[in-house]
């Protein structure tokens, strides 16, 4: 590795790095300043941790500090990260759940409103804000992320709506055990969570192009050589003209998809593009390694 590669490397860490923290420090002022005023359970394993310790509180008198708890759920989804999802990823995801948890234990609570629906609406966009701040370096928030990258690396899709329902799961739990009017305020927030990342983190949903061109091989060169993804010739008729065209198809990464159309425009600015929402993609397909 040559000095201008080490010196890259070295900055594209202390990025990460400084983004995991300003990430953790937003999840643990969110938790203190809005998720427990609002005495809501934003759901995922900080939601989980709550509510063991409210049960803990309410039913057996026993505090319980919320490192105690977050770090030894979050166990399984380390494994699963440093088995499948790589180790630097896991480490700095680590990072932020050590981080979050005890600053939760040792930031003072600053209370900025005591109106439930503004703590719900953007303690969930706060929420969702910090997770994203997280996944664009290359780490997660912990948890159910985890999970969630982890069957979208598998399966190929979008699993923040699936996340979303298990933790219905777990805010039904806290209706019964602690009243549904706080419970069903945590939906909403856990809703604005989920849109949040769903509209800014768009690395696993994906796009199909259609383009019909008079330049196949320049586009399908720059296709290749921005996403590493491959392409399919098709050549046929215009039913207009009559003339022969050709097509390619494509699938990238959603979040591929500006710079692939910029590149398409400057080699033909002719062509005509179909860019349709995939839901699901079989086979191979060219993920970008979370390292």
């Amino acid at each position: 590795m040559s000095g201008t590669q080490k010196k890259d490397r070295l900055k594209k860490e202390l990025k990460r790095f400084l983004f995991c923290t300003v990430g953790a420090l937003i999840i643990a002022f969110n938790l203190k300043s809005f998720v427990r005023t609002g005495g809501l359970f934003p759901g995922g394993f900080s939601g989980v941790t709550l509510l063991i310790q409210q049960i803990c509180d309410t039913y057996f008198h026993v505090t319980l500090p919320y490192t105690a708890v977050y770090i030894p759920l979050n166990l399984i989804p380390v494994y699963i990260g440093i088995k499948y999802l790589g180790k630097r990823f896991t480490f700095y995801s680590f990072y932020v759940i050590l981080l979050s948890s005890v600053m939760t234990d040792l930031m003072p609570e600053v209370v900025i409103t005591y109106d439930v629906l503004l703590i719900c609406i953007f303690g969930g966009i706060i929420n969702g804000t910090a997770v994203c701040i997280c996944l664009f370096v290359g780490a997660s928030a912990g948890g159910t992320d985890f999970i969630s990258i982890y069957f979208s690396e598998k399966r190929g899709i979008d699993t923040w709506n699936f996340i979303f329902m298990a933790n219905i799961c777990i805010l039904v739990t806290a209706g019964v055990l602690f009243g549904f009017d706080r419970a069903l305020y945590s939906i909403i927030f856990q809703f604005c969570t989920t849109q949040l990342i769903q509209t800014l983190f768009k690395r696993y949903q994906k796009h199909t192009l259609l383009i019909i061109t008079d330049q196949p091989s320049a586009i399908y060169g720059r296709i290749r050589e921005i996403t590493h993804h491959d392409a399919t010739l098709f050549k046929g008729n215009g039913c207009f003209a009559g003339a022969e065209r050709n097509m390619v198809y494509s699938v990238v990464s959603s979040e591929e998809v500006d710079m692939i159309m910029k590149e398409i425009k400057e080699v033909d600015p002719k062509a005509f593009v179909n860019v349709i929402k995939t839901e699901q993609v079989n086979g191979r397909f060219y993920r970008r390694p979370n390292d």
